[in-house]
Formats: structure tokens, C-alpha cells, sequence
């Protein structure tokens, strides 16, 4: 994945998005509910139902990118679709913590955990 500093917007999707969407769907999403052009060097951040994982699309010259972070035992802190609206704005700090696992909202981390063997 590139830098999060490469890029000049990142945009938040508030609304839970269908687990099984992939790049296409995502990008229908980011052009007709977000209202943005998904190859214009934004970054597009999205979760389910569950929200234990988050994806992120971006365009990278050549296509599209989809790079996607699933938590084991906690789930992350999304800020509340309180109007039409489905997007917010997000700083490139802000969406550093948020991958760290913090709630933006409060800043408080989830859990560390630490693992011998995944299987």
C-alpha cells in the first residue's frame, strides 16, 4: 500500500456495506452514495455489518487497490450516521488511529494481542 500521506483525501463511509462487495461494487458505491470519483487519488473507507474489518480502496494509476484489516476479538469504533450524509472526511491521523485501534471519537486502543501460532 502506498503512504496514507500520498494521499489528499480520505473519505469515510458511514453506512455498513455488504461484506461480499468487491472492487466494482465499491467503486459504485464511492461514485453514486459517496458522490466522489474513486480514480481521482482519494481513499475510500468502508466496513460491514460486523465492523471486525476494515477495507479501503484507492486507484493507483494503473487500476484499483484493495487492501483490507480484520480484527480477531474486537470490532471498530464507527462514528454514527446521523444524517443523509454518508461520508465524512477523515485526516491522515485520524485514520492512522483508526487502523491502530482506537476509537477516533474517544481515543481509546483496543486490546493487544499476541499470538504463538495462527492455525
Amino acid at each position: 500500500m502506498k503512504s496514507l500521506r500520498k494521499f489528499t483525501e480520505i473519505y469515510l463511509h458511514r453506512a455498513e456495506v455488504d461484506g461480499r462487495k468487491q472492487i466494482n461494487g465499491l467503486a459504485a458505491i464511492v461514485e453514486s452514495e459517496m458522490g466522489k470519483c474513486p480514480t481521482r487519488g482519494g481513499l475510500f473507507v468502508f466496513t460491514g455489518r460486523r465492523r471486525d474489518s476494515i477495507r479501503i480502496l484507492y486507484w493507483d494509476r494503473t487500476g484499483f487497490a484493495l487492501w483490507t484489516k480484520k480484527l480477531e476479538t474486537e470490532k471498530f469504533k464507527w462514528p454514527a450516521k446521523m444524517s443523509a450524509d454518508h461520508t465524512i472526511s477523515l485526516t491522515h491521523q485520524q485514520l492512522a488511529f483508526l487502523l491502530d485501534g482506537y476509537d477516533i471519537a474517544r481515543m481509546k486502543p483496543h486490546q493487544s494481542l499476541s499470538y504463538l501460532a495462527v492455525s
